[in-house]
């Protein structure tokens, strides 16, 4: 039985989407099966960022009752997608997602849910809908704040918060650091991905940053929170080696004891 990853964010712009294609392509390459799906009912970007623009069954279709699951799938080369519509503003029940995606957990190894920036219902599916939450933020004071907000929500609705992803780091002064972020909202830090401008020029081309940089650092660090995810090789440093690291990582740390905490019960 696969699980359900939501990822989360009540701000746009901090790279919701393309972490969810990156992570999407980094599950499947430790031969995992993977599904990306399009939570965003309002304002729709998995499948613009894919270039599936124009399918003839979307999420939208599911939900309102029109179609099976298995129809609105697209299969691309390293995973598949349900993308929803661009154009589709009938009235939709988000809520039902959860009820709709379970036939496909017995299909898929992961499924990966985008969502809006924005606590609606459509938010509300996601959440209900996921086995495990990844926050993402920047590392700037509006978006944690936000963050920040969109922890408390979770943790009040008991929803499974696993951790954060700051993305666009340029790793500067200016920047909040990573222990600040990580004592603010409370939960571990389980991957830093860097500014890179490769990942607009991917979008551009239609393909996930680690099919355009294959070797670069954001795909290097996504690389590495798929492996912990699915307690695959590529596993982190035993904890007592790690902490003998002049300076380990923060997400280093947190990603170990995921994995010692998860995968060695």
């Amino acid at each position: 039985m696969g699980k359900v990853i939501g990822i989360l964010s009540l701000k746009g712009g901090v790279g919701k989407t393309s972490t969810v294609t990156s992570l999407g392509h980094a599950l499947s390459k430790f031969d995992k099966k993977v599904l990306l799906v399009d939570g965003n009912l309002s304002a729709p970007n998995l499948g613009i960022h894919l270039n599936v623009l124009e399918p003839e069954i979307t999420l939208s279709s599911v939900l309102k009752g029109e179609a099976h699951p298995r129809e609105a799938i697209s299969q691309l080369e390293n995973f598949d997608i349900i993308p929803s519509s661009l154009y589709n503003r009938s009235l939709i029940n988000p809520l039902k997602l959860r009820d709709k995606l379970s036939s496909l957990k017995r299909s898929y190894d992961v499924i990966l849910l985008d969502s809006p920036p924005s606590i609606n219902e459509e938010t509300i599916g996601v959440i209900n809908a996921s086995d495990e939450i990844f926050i993402i933020t920047t590392p700037d004071y509006s978006s944690i704040s936000t963050a920040l907000k969109t922890a408390r929500n979770l943790k009040q609705r008991g929803a499974p918060l696993t951790g954060l992803i700051v993305n666009k780091s340029y790793k500067r002064n200016f920047e909040i650091p990573l222990n600040h972020i990580e004592e603010t909202i409370d939960v571990p830090i389980m991957a830093v991905l860097p500014h890179d401008v490769n990942v607009l020029k991917a979008q551009s081309r239609f393909k996930t940053p680690l099919e355009y940089k294959p070797n670069s650092e954001i795909s290097d660090e996504i690389n590495r929170l798929a492996a912990v995810l699915l307690g695959e090789k590529s596993k982190p440093l035993k904890l007592k080696s790690l902490f003998k690291k002049i300076k380990p990582k923060k997400q280093d740390i947190n990603r170990t004891i995921f994995y010692e905490s998860t995968f060695k019960q």
